[in-house]
């Protein structure tokens, strides 16, 4: 995979911007998707990014 320059205020795999958020979930959660997003090859933000941007999709959530 070929990455991009990262830009400040520039978005590179979406049509926007991401903004900073925060999140509250236990230890086991949070190792989960530790797991999952090493698994795919992706960061924590980014698998989260798909998993809400599939919600509404209509192909279903990402794989």
């Amino acid at each position: 995979m070929t990455t991009k320059k990262r830009l400040r205020n520039i978005p590179v795999l979406h049509d926007e911007v991401k903004q900073r958020h925060q999140i509250v979930v236990t230890p086991t959660a949070w190792e989960n998707m530790k797991s999952e997003a090493e698994r795919r090859g992706i960061s924590i933000s980014e698998l989260i990014e798909e998993f809400g941007r599939g919600i509404n999709s209509p192909t279903g959530l990402s794989p």
